[in-house]
């Protein structure tokens, strides 16, 4: 038993549960390489400042959740709790913005961590998979990403997920909307804490989870009532497209995500087989984050779709996802000239583009057929001396248990053609 314990909060991958991780990571990553989007990766850790910024310094995710420390050299950083800032920052500090070809379009995948009370599907540590389209403001491009999530779940098999829509105005007519939800939040009986909250950002207080709060904003304004025409005209303009493309969601006017950057569109997927942790993922239109961090104004939309809570949902729903084996050849040697001669021919089936394993440490038959079962390799390579005296090996199929002798030249074709 070991000493040490993985931190409290988090959780190691191992397989063969971290398939459905990596199957996860690239059924959502699908659609995205399909459509334009980029590789990036971020360190995990960042100037405190950015998140400070862009995320907000009203949010929980700045005032309680991250992980900021000081450096020897004195500088002050954290470990990033959310994707988009980091993106947006390595985009603009490598000018992809200057190259002509707008929207920048990028997906990345990643630990984030947030100090947060432990709990099923919340974490401190977690991974995500996420998208960003910077440079353009089109109603388009937020339905584009919307339709694009939409996919990569149901590529996965997933069905009873809900996607919930509202937009959040813009500079022009979200004052004027501030103005009066303050107005009301003021007369209502807050803690002294929402209270200071609702003075630097009243939104935040609309997304706040505790059934007292919520309970009192039942009569809450609500902000499409304070949208301006051009907001409207572009939030009907992203209702229709996915509309037009088959993706069904709900209007939810309450919804307002948990970052300070959003503006116009915001979205999020749910799901109610996962208990209070319903969100399985999120994101929206961020028109003025680049300025907020010292870049120049670039309008941008994207998201973030949780790959932990995504197994969650799916385990939620019974959904078994078709991940193949890791191995399909699996060889057993008998003696110590067996041993060498099916190790040069592990290596020349894994050359050939076929997953191929070895029974390491010496076992006898029965051991290393063994390791061949617990492997799942639909075919194991059986050798002894009697066999290369004949200069054969044995090729066994370990479904139907039929056994061929194949001559030691022609196995890989012999491989080849069975697994074809």
């Amino acid at each position: 038993m070991s000493t040490f314990k993985a931190p409290k909060g988090t959780y190691d991958l191992i397989p063969p549960y971290s398939a459905k991780y990596l199957a996860v990571r690239d059924a959502i990553s699908g659609p995205l390489r399909k459509s334009g989007y980029g590789y990036v990766e971020t360190p995990g850790f960042e100037d405190v400042n950015l998140f400070a910024r862009g995320v907000g310094e009203s949010t929980d995710i700045v005032t309680k959740e991250m992980y900021a420390f000081e450096t020897k050299g004195g500088d002050k950083l954290a470990l990033r709790p959310e994707g988009t800032a980091s993106v947006l920052r390595a985009a603009l500090e490598a000018n992809l913005h200057k190259q002509g070809n707008l929207p920048v379009k990028l997906w990345y995948s990643g630990s984030y961590y947030r100090y947060e009370r432990p709990q099923k599907g919340r974490y401190r540590h977690f991974s995500q998979v996420g998208a960003e389209a910077i440079g353009a403001e089109d109603p388009a491009l937020d339905a584009e990403l919307i339709i694009l999530a939409d996919e990569a779940y149901r590529s996965l098999g997933l069905r009873n997920f809900r996607i919930l829509l509202n937009s959040l105005g813009d500079k022009e007519c979200r004052p004027v909307y501030r103005e009066a939800l303050q107005t009301f939040l003021r007369g209502l009986d807050l803690d002294e804490e929402t209270l200071r909250r609702a003075e630097i950002n009243p939104l935040r207080v609309l997304d706040d989870k505790r059934a007292d709060v919520q309970k009192q904003l039942v009569d809450a304004p609500l902000l499409r009532d304070y949208l301006c025409d051009a907001c409207k005209a572009y939030h009907e303009e992203v209702r229709a497209l996915i509309t037009a493309a088959g993706v069904v969601f709900e209007d939810d006017p309450k919804l307002v995500r948990g970052l300070d950057y959003y503006t116009r569109t915001t979205f999020e997927f749910v799901h109610d087989g996962l208990g209070s942790q319903s969100a399985v993922g999120g994101g929206g239109r961020y028109d003025g984050l680049s300025e907020m961090i010292g870049g120049p104004a670039l309008p941008s939309v994207g998201w973030a779709l949780g790959v932990d809570r995504t197994v969650l949902a799916l385990e939620a729903e019974g959904v078994e996802l078709d991940i193949p084996a890791a191995t399909s050849v699996f060889a057993v040697a008998i003696g110590e000239e067996a041993r060498r001669l099916l190790f040069g021919k592990v290596t020349e089936l894994r050359r050939a583009g076929v997953a191929a394993d070895f029974s390491f440490g010496g076992k006898g038959l029965k051991g290393a057929m063994k390791d061949a079962n617990r492997s799942g390799a639909r075919l194991a390579v059986v050798a002894g001396e009697r066999d290369l005296a004949e200069g054969v090996v044995q090729l066994k199929d370990m479904e139907s248990g039929e056994q061929q002798a194949v001559a030691v030249d022609e196995l890989v074709d012999a491989v080849r053609a069975k697994l074809a």
